[in-house]
């Protein structure tokens, strides 16, 4: 069993035919997926498509582009709803000085609010960090000191000193289709010096196909493809990186149910 620890499933891309990418997720061996917020004010659409998937979960949070529409949006609210019984996360939330859709100051309050949503439920906070290593790290550290909290840092495609802070202080790294493009060599290299026991795979579909998808519209089932570079980036077979990325998986995202173990190949329904 593999699992999708980062999808938009409510994104307009998947609208007409959500059933049947599921259907295809479950068909490659992906047993989970999680949904990821990016709009507080939109979680109701999430939830929907939970109610209506079993081995589908989400987050609740808002993405850094959209930060300064949700100042508004607090920690005691971010807790609140996340005790429905399918949110499994905080975020994603964090810092893109890529792009600067939203002030810089709006992200870094943010993000703060979020940790302190992940500090109290204990749920992994889901972090976005795009040309921002140096300051994502440093609230990283002054936030831990704080009092520490779960995260994860979905799809790596930053420098090694974020991915060495974001293990030393418990973290765990997560890679996307990033990883298997000929030019993510450097990539490559982090991912060996990841420990395996922090290891995470995600599609953050419809974004990022991975090799031999690149150019098409990501979805779910593609993250067999990832998983498959990262088995032999760090040498294990496919059958190994299977069992440690999802039994990584179900210790930080340690809410959701874990499946039945069933049939030969030990993979739940």
């Amino acid at each position: 069993m593999l699992v999708d620890s980062h999808c938009h499933l409510d994104f307009p891309d998947f609208a007409e035919e959500r059933a049947a990418i599921v259907a295809r997720a479950l068909a490659a061996g992906v047993g989970r997926m999680v949904t990821i917020s990016t709009r507080v004010k939109r979680f109701s659409q999430l939830l929907e498509i939970t109610d209506t998937y079993d081995v589908v979960y989400c987050s609740v949070g808002t993405h850094p582009h959209n930060a300064a529409e949700e100042l508004d949006v607090t920690a005691e609210d971010l807790v609140r709803l996340s005790a429905h019984p399918k949110v499994v996360a905080i975020g994603e939330v964090g810092l893109d000085y890529h792009y600067d859709h939203a002030p810089r100051a709006a992200q870094a309050a943010g993000f703060r609010t979020h940790i302190a949503a992940a500090r109290e439920t204990g749920l992994p906070l889901v972090i976005h960090a795009r040309s921002a290593d140096d300051d994502v790290a440093a609230i990283l550290e002054e936030e831990t000191g704080k009092g520490a909290f779960p995260f994860i840092l979905h799809c790596f495609s930053s420098g090694r000193r974020l991915a060495e802070v974001g293990v030393a202080l418990g973290g765990y790294v997560s890679f996307s289709g990033i990883l298997t493009f000929k030019n993510s060599a450097g990539l490559r290299a982090i991912a060996t010096q990841v420990p395996r026991d922090r290891l995470l795979v995600e599609t953050d579909a419809p974004y990022l196909a991975p090799v031999p998808h690149r150019g098409q519209r990501n979805e779910p089932s593609f993250v067999v493809e990832t998983a498959k570079v990262l088995a032999e980036t760090i040498g294990v077979t496919a059958d190994e990186i299977a069992r440690i990325t999802t039994e990584n998986f179900f210790r930080l995202f340690s809410k959701m149910p874990k499946p039945p173990i069933s049939g030969p190949g030990g993979q739940g329904a």
